[in-house]
C-alpha cells in the first residue's frame, strides 16, 4: 500500500511539473490572472524587417529577456508579420514559428509576461492607404482568422495567465463598423478554440485614443484587454522622423506649452505648415494628455477591462530634455489611471537598448521608465 502511494504521490508531481512546463493554465472559467503594468516592443525583430537567417536569429537572445527582467519590466509585447511565418501560398516558414515560442519560452523563464501582436497581415497594412482589402473582403476576413486559427493551434499551450493574443496592430478601416465586424469575426472564432485566453483589441485608425468609443466589444467576457496608441504631440514624438510628413519641419519646438512659436512657423516649409499650425495655438503639457486620455478611461470602466496602451515613444533623434519631460508626464497619468504600457520601444529607433554596442543608448530613459509604478503583487 505504501508503495502505491508513493507511485501515485511521484505521478501527481510528474503531472503537475508537465503543466507548469507546458504553461497550462488549470482554469476553466472566470478571469484569467493576465496582469500587465510595464513592458517594451520587441520591434523589427519579427515583423517590419527584411532580416533573415543568423542575423535575425542573434537579433533577440536569452540577455535581452534577462535585461528587461533585470530592470523592472513585467511583460513583452512581440510583434509579428504574416510575411515572416507564412508563405504566399500560405505554407508556414518554420524558422519564425521557432523563434517565437522560444522567445516566449526565454520571456517566461525571466518572468515576462508575453503578447503576441499579429502587426502587419497582407490583407492590411497601417502605413498604406490601399491596402484595406480585409475591410472589404469575407475571404480575407476568413484568412485573418485562419491565421489566428494556426496561431493558436501552436500557442494554446502557454497558460492563459501568462501569454495574450492582440487580434492586429493599428487596423485603419475607412468606417468604425468595418473593424467592429471583424473584431466580432476574430473574437468569435478564437473563443471556440480557446474561451479563456486574453485576447488584446484596439480600436479603429491606427488604434488611436479618440476612436475607442467606437469600439465594438464584445460583451461579458472579462478576458479582454482594451488597447489603444499614442504619439501626440507628433511635433515632438516624429520630429525629424523621414517617414512622417511632420518630419520635414526642421525649426525650434517646446514642451511644455505651445510648442511652435509663430516666428518659427513662419519660417516652416510651405508643405508642412498645414499640419504644423495647430502646434501654435494649442498647449501641450500634461493637462492635455489626461484630456486625449478620457475616453480610453471611460471605455475601460464601462467594461470593466484593463486599458492598454500598447505603443508610446519618442523619436531618438530628438532632443532628450524634450523628450524626458514627455515621458514624464505619461508615466504619471499611466499610473494614476493604472494604464498598462509598452514602449516603443526596445532597440529601434525609439528604442533604449543599442544590439550592436551591447549598451544602452538612453539609460537615463530606462531609469525614467522604471521610476513609476511596477506590477501589484
Amino acid at each position: 500500500m505504501k508503495k502505491t502511494f508513493i507511485t501515485l504521490a511521484i505521478l501527481a508531481m510528474t503531472m503537475l511539473t508537465m503543466t507548469a512546463c507546458s504553461g497550462q493554465s488549470a482554469k476553466t472559467d472566470g478571469v484569467n490572472n493576465f496582469t500587465i503594468k510595464r513592458g517594451t516592443n520587441l520591434s523589427h525583430w519579427l515583423s517590419q524587417s527584411r532580416v533573415r537567417g543568423e542575423a535575425r536569429r542573434l537579433h533577440i537572445q536569452e540577455d535581452d529577456f534577462a535585461r528587461l527582467e533585470q530592470l523592472g519590466f513585467d511583460f513583452v509585447r512581440i510583434p509579428i508579420d504574416e510575411e515572416q511565418f507564412w508563405d504566399e501560398k500560405g505554407n508556414k516558414l518554420p524558422e519564425a514559428w521557432e523563434l517565437l515560442t522560444n522567445g516566449i519560452d526565454l520571456a517566461l523563464k525571466h518572468h515576462l509576461r508575453v503578447v503576441v501582436d499579429l502587426h502587419i497581415i497582407r490583407a492590411h497594412h497601417f502605413n498604406s492607404a490601399s491596402n484595406k482589402l480585409l475591410f472589404t473582403s469575407e475571404e480575407a476576413q476568413q484568412g485573418l482568422i485562419n491565421l489566428w486559427y494556426q496561431l493558436s493551434d501552436v500557442l494554446k499551450k502557454y497558460s492563459n495567465d501568462y501569454v495574450a493574443y492582440e487580434f492586429m496592430n493599428e487596423p485603419v478601416a475607412d468606417d468604425h463598423e468595418q473593424w467592429n465586424v471583424v473584431v466580432e469575426k476574430v473574437h468569435k472564432a478564437l473563443r471556440e478554440v480557446e474561451p479563456q485566453r486574453t485576447l488584446v483589441i484596439g480600436s479603429n485608425r491606427w488604434q488611436s485614443y479618440d476612436t475607442i468609443e467606437f469600439l465594438r466589444v464584445p460583451e461579458g467576457d472579462k478576458n479582454i484587454i482594451l488597447s489603444f496608441h499614442y504619439y501626440n504631440p507628433m511635433v515632438l514624438t516624429h520630429y525629424g522622423a523621414p517617414w512622417a510628413s511632420i518630419g520635414k519641419y526642421k525649426g525650434k519646438i517646446n514642451y511644455p506649452g505651445i510648442m511652435v512659436s509663430q516666428e518659427d512657423y513662419d519660417a516652416a516649409p510651405e508643405e508642412v505648415k498645414g499640419e504644423l499650425k495647430q502646434y501654435t495655438t494649442q498647449v501641450w503639457n500634461k493637462d492635455k494628455i489626461r484630456e486625449d486620455f478620457k475616453d480610453a478611461i471611460a471605455s475601460a470602466k464601462k467594461y470593466g477591462l484593463q486599458l492598454f496602451c500598447g505603443e508610446w515613444g519618442v523619436y531618438e533623434p530628438v532632443e532628450r530634455e524634450l523628450a524626458y519631460r514627455w515621458y514624464k508626464d505619461m508615466l504619471e497619468i499611466f499610473d494614476e489611471f493604472d494604464i498598462a504600457w509598452t514602449t516603443w520601444c526596445y532597440d529601434g529607433d525609439f528604442g533604449f537598448w543599442d544590439q550592436r554596442r551591447e549598451d544602452y543608448k538612453d539609460k537615463p530613459l530606462v531609469d525614467l521608465l522604471m521610476s513609476g509604478k511596477g506590477l501589484k503583487k
